[in-house]
C-alpha cells in the first residue's frame, strides 16, 4: 500500500525508487546540465576552510561533495535528511571520509542537535513546503547557527510565472508542485529579515530561473514557528 504524503501538493517528498535514482533522474532531466551547474553554486557559496557545516535535506551528498573539496582537515559536514535510501547513497559515498557525517531526522518539524555550526545549507528544499513550514526549517537553520553564522539557500528565484513564455509556464506547471508557485512569489528578503537574518549578497543561474541567496544571522530573538 503506498503511504500518504505528508504534503499533498509536495513533490520534495520523495519515493523509495526515485530517491535511489535521484541523481541521474536529475541529469537526464536536465540534460546532463546539472552537474556543472551545482559545482559552479557550491563554489559561489564562500566556505571558509575551517568551516563547520549543516546541510538541511542533504540527499545522497552530492552537494555535499563539492562542499567537501573546499575545506580544510578541521572542516566538517553534517547532512540531514528523512529517507533511508538517501542515508545508504550519503553513506556509501563517504565512508572513508571522517569530517562528514549522516542523521536521520525531518527538518521540517522542530529539533536541536545541540551543535552550532558556521553554514547552514538548504538545497531546493524550501519551495516544496507550504510557508509555515519553511518557517519551521528556517528556525532550525537558525537554532543550529553559530553567532554571526551563515545561511545559504538555492532555490528558486522570485519572478512572474505570467511573465514567462508559454512553453515555460506549462513546463513549470507540469513538473513542479502547487507550493513552489507561492515559492517564487514570496519576498525572502523580507521574510529572512523577519527571522533574524541580513540578507548579503546573491547569485543568478538559468535566466534568473535559480538563486543562490546568501545570508547571515544577526539576530537572536526568539521566533514563532506559527508566522
Amino acid at each position: 500500500m503506498k503511504a500518504s504524503k505528508l504534503y499533498p501538493e509536495s513533490k520534495v517528498e520523495l519515493t523509495p525508487f526515485i530517491a535511489r535514482h535521484y541523481d541521474r533522474l536529475l541529469n537526464l532531466l536536465s540534460f546532463g546540465a546539472y552537474g556543472g551547474f551545482i559545482a559552479r553554486a557550491a563554489g559561489e557559496i564562500g566556505i571558509q576552510k575551517e568551516d563547520s557545516i549543516l546541510d538541511l535535506g542533504c540527499g545522497t551528498g552530492r552537494n555535499a561533495a563539492l562542499m567537501l573539496e573546499q575545506l580544510g582537515p578541521s572542516g566538517k559536514i553534517k547532512g540531514l535528511d528523512v529517507l533511508q535510501e538517501m542515508q545508504e547513497q550519503f553513506e556509501r559515498r563517504f565512508e572513508k571520509e571522517a569530517r562528514v557525517t549522516f542523521l536521520r531526522q525531518r527538518i521540517d518539524v522542530t529539533f536541536d542537535l545541540n551543535e552550532k555550526f558556521d553554514l547552514v545549507f538548504i538545497s531546493f528544499v524550501l519551495h516544496g513546503f507550504p510557508q509555515s513550514v519553511r518557517k519551521i526549517i528556517l528556525e532550525n537553520a537558525r537554532r543550529h547557527l553559530r553567532q554571526d553564522g551563515r545561511l545559504v539557500i538555492l532555490d528558486y528565484a522570485e519572478f512572474s510565472l505570467h511573465q514567462r513564455s508559454f512553453i515555460f509556464r506549462y513546463i513549470f506547471r507540469k513538473f513542479e508542485c502547487a507550493y513552489a508557485l507561492d515559492f517564487i512569489e514570496s519576498d525572502w528578503k523580507r521574510i529572512l529579515g523577519e527571522l533574524g537574518f541580513r540578507v548579503e549578497g546573491e547569485k543568478y543561474y538559468f535566466r534568473n530561473i535559480i538563486r543562490l541567496l546568501k545570508a547571515r544571522l544577526v539576530n537572536e530573538v526568539k521566533l514563532s514557528a506559527s508566522g
